[in-house]
């Protein structure tokens, strides 16, 4: 084990990028290390080593931004339980971070429609984040969970949390609505029909809300019964 993560670590050193680095924490990406390595490459490195849950585990462990990352590459999708599954979704902070474990390991989990019922009505914020980006991608990738999800429930969470301050819950509850109203006329329409009271709020940025869901639906809603 140690070996490899030497090996890894080797890996990410000789890939590092320090002035993308830089620039990710001069925007606020704060980790104990972040070596600036791109997505495409971390891939690369993630296809050298063998997919195991007591490596992903160590490295998930490690508050160093590639190897999070390379920790939702490596962990045997058939091998993550739903404890565990959940506390690293519940864990997550970083907004890479959350979109890279979506897609890498939660979507392509058989519980992925139980996660984002349990995380979208979750207190914490950050929890409520990760439950909707995943419905999201869920949305985008593979329909047929989110027809084992309770929508309704998840989506009436998501609409009320549009009004909240945190602008990355507010997005993540918007792309919930987006994608899950992309997928049919009955869907958009129903969307639109929940958030029809934002279309004059007092709050200029419920309209905006309101009329980019209204603009992203127009071509659905319009086709032909």
């Amino acid at each position: 084990m140690d070996t490899v993560l030497k090996n890894i670590r080797t890996d990410l050193r000789l890939s590092m990028d320090g002035a993308t680095a830089a620039s990710m924490r001069q925007l606020g990406v704060n980790f104990r290390m972040n070596f600036g390595v791109s997505i495409s490459r971390i891939k690369e490195i993630s296809l050298k080593y063998e997919l195991g849950p007591a490596l992903a585990e160590r490295l998930w462990g490690e508050d160093v931004r590639e190897l999070k990352i390379l920790a939702t590459m490596l962990f045997p999708r058939d091998e993550m339980s739903a404890e565990m599954a959940d506390e690293w979704g519940r864990s997550i902070t970083n907004q890479e971070i959350r979109e890279q474990a979506c897609k890498n390991l939660f979507q392509e989990l058989p519980f992925a429609d139980k996660l984002v019922e349990k995380w979208s009505v979750h207190a914490d914020e950050s929890a409520r984040t990760t439950g909707y980006w995943l419905f999201a991608r869920l949305c985008i990738v593979h329909p047929e969970v989110v027809g084992r999800v309770e929508s309704e429930a998840v989506l009436k969470r998501a609409i009320n949390d549009l009004g909240e301050e945190s602008l990355l819950l507010c997005q993540s509850a918007l792309n919930a609505l987006r994608f899950f109203g992309r997928r049919s006329k009955e869907n958009a329409t129903w969307v639109l029909h929940e958030v029809s009271h934002m279309e004059s709020s007092m709050v200029s940025r419920e309209r905006e809300m309101f009329d980019q869901l209204r603009y992203e639906f127009e071509e659905v809603i319009s086709q032909p019964e």
